[in-house]
């Protein structure tokens, strides 16, 4: 018997509050600040921020590409016969870092156009990046058996990983958004025979 009221105060409880809830979601929604004016406005940030990324990966992708064509022209121009030696690794390097800043513009750009982190590109990026370090070792790694054992254990792990996701990607059926002619798609519902007999 005694616990009849206090069952009944906690349902009271429970109504008043949720009552109290959608009163202040209905407020929030008329002020503008429901989920989906929220959603919307960090929708915004996240394109602003990949915006500004995009353009600083460009400006680092003019620079840095400036600086290996000047460093490329000094080295012929300046005679340099060395083309066998650290030369030619500092150079491979440049162009390896090149190609890394270029797959993370195009992961940018990705994002932008299609507002998903395509893995596929990141894991490129990530073998890339990797695959950097195996070609090039820089001069100060140690080059014992667990390090390169490490190295050839990551390198077959993205491997696999961009291999499964490939895997996964051509077992679905193709989506295509658009045409990839500039003319229309021929309508292939009609028969040879039908168009004779209209």
């Amino acid at each position: 018997m005694a616990m009849a009221p206090i069952r009944l105060g906690l349902r009271r409880i429970r109504q008043q509050g949720l009552l109290a809830t959608g009163r202040l979601s209905r407020s929030l929604k008329a002020n503008g600040l429901g989920d989906q004016a929220f959603l919307s406005q960090v929708h915004r940030f996240e394109r602003l921020l990949a915006k500004l990324l995009a353009a600083a990966m460009i400006v680092v992708l003019v620079v840095a590409t400036g600086e290996l064509v000047i460093t490329l022209i000094n080295q012929l121009l300046g005679g340099s016969s060395h083309w066998l030696g650290n030369d030619m690794t500092r150079f491979l390097d440049q162009i390896l870092a090149l190609l890394i800043a270029l797959e993370v513009l195009q992961n940018l750009t990705a994002y932008l156009r299609d507002h998903v982190v395509q893995i596929e590109l990141v894991l490129i990026t990530a073998l890339t990046a990797l695959a950097r370090k195996v070609i090039v070792m820089p001069e100060g790694m140690l080059k014992t058996p667990g390090e390169l054992a490490g190295l050839g254990v990551a390198v077959l792990a993205l491997s696999s990983a961009y291999w499964l996701v490939r895997q996964s990607h051509s077992s679905r059926s193709p989506t295509r958004r658009e045409p990839t002619s500039g003319f229309p798609e021929p309508d292939r519902s009609l028969q040879p025979g039908d168009a004779a007999e209209g």
